[in-house]
């Protein structure tokens, strides 16, 4: 009997709550950033970032990062709306993919360090893209790109702390069981 309960998988209701509950999360956390030349630094990565490493589907992922940074940005600063919905839906996408790559779905520091280091560089990559066909200038790309780089490392290392260090990965599992 112990051994059905411990191969049970979440139910539905639960994955759809935790989702919600992330995507809720990166909402606020896109409300506010901290002011930097060339416009505002998020701290939503923290939660894309945590998110992808704790959920398990790629789908759940790109919930919380995808549409959750466009919700996001649709109501507090509508301009990089789409741009968020595919960098952020990537990002988190990326990251659970890598974190949960190992054979016996076991997240590991090593695979989420890799898939928050690749997630980094396409939010990086994806926003100075992003902002330079939005504004119609490199330029202004140019001018953001170390904030870019501040954000996605803040959100790697927050992401990676949180789980691994803050104890956040082992009660989400506790929870599942």
């Amino acid at each position: 009997m112990e051994k059905a309960l411990a191969n049970k998988k979440p139910s539905a209701t639960y994955a759809i709550c935790v989702t919600a509950l992330f995507m809720a999360l990166n909402i606020l956390m896109s409300s506010f950033g901290v002011p930097v030349p060339g416009g505002r630094c998020y701290l939503n990565d923290v939660i894309i970032c945590t998110a992808a490493i704790l959920l398990d589907d790629a789908k759940s992922a790109f919930l919380v990062g995808g549409v959750g940074a466009f919700l996001g940005d649709l109501f507090f600063y509508p301009t990089p709306m789409f741009v968020s919905l595919a960098t952020h839906g990537l990002q988190a996408v990326v990251i659970c993919l890598i974190a949960h790559r190992a054979a016996n779905k076991e997240v590991t520091l090593k695979n989420a360090a890799l898939g928050v280091f690749l997630g980094a560089i396409i939010m990086v990559v994806g926003y100075s893209l992003g902002r330079a066909f939005i504004y119609s200038t490199p330029y202004y790309a140019y001018i953001k790109l170390p904030y870019q780089i501040l954000q996605a490392a803040v959100g790697a290392v927050g992401g990676l702390l949180l789980c691994f260090k803050g104890g956040l990965l082992d009660a989400f599992k506790k929870m599942q069981k």
